[in-house]
């Protein structure tokens, strides 16, 4: 590839600029809901996830 031999790569945009633009990139938070307008799916994956929540901080105490 000519990296280790310090040789520059033809692209110069390549090495500054990101793959995804920060206008693009998601905060990190969740997006609140009506439970009025939950169906089915919803309701079932809130459930996984404190299950999943509950279970993970059962492994954490127990270390």
């Amino acid at each position: 590839m000519g990296r280790s031999r310090g040789q520059k790569s033809r692209d110069k945009n390549k090495s500054s600029l990101p793959q995804v633009p920060k206008q693009l990139k998601s905060d990190g938070l969740d997006v609140e809901y009506s439970r009025e307008l939950a169906d089915h799916e919803d309701l079932e994956a809130e459930a996984r996830a404190a299950a999943a929540g509950i279970r993970q901080n059962k492994a954490r105490d127990n270390q």
